[in-house]
């Protein structure tokens, strides 16, 4: 998270991903940061203990949001 917001605020269009346990964890540390509209993407958890096929899946799954998100911004 604070990886995407400093690139954003650096001008490098960036896509934070969290996990769903850490949706709440990304959203404070964007408001600490003075970004508390900051749009990240949240993926299910674990992903610690996938195959590399399962990993493979959900970023097929997330890849269109990715894109998505760094092309309209953070705007």
């Amino acid at each position: 998270m604070l990886d995407g917001i400093l690139l954003e605020r650096a001008g490098v269009p960036s896509a934070s991903i969290v996990t769903d346990v850490f949706e709440v964890t990304g959203r404070a540390m964007a408001e600490q940061w003075g970004q508390p509209y900051y749009k990240f993407l949240v993926m299910p958890h674990p992903v610690a203990n996938l195959a590399e096929g399962e990993l493979d899946q959900r970023a097929r799954e997330l890849a269109p949001q990715v894109v998505k998100l760094l092309l309209e911004g953070q705007e």
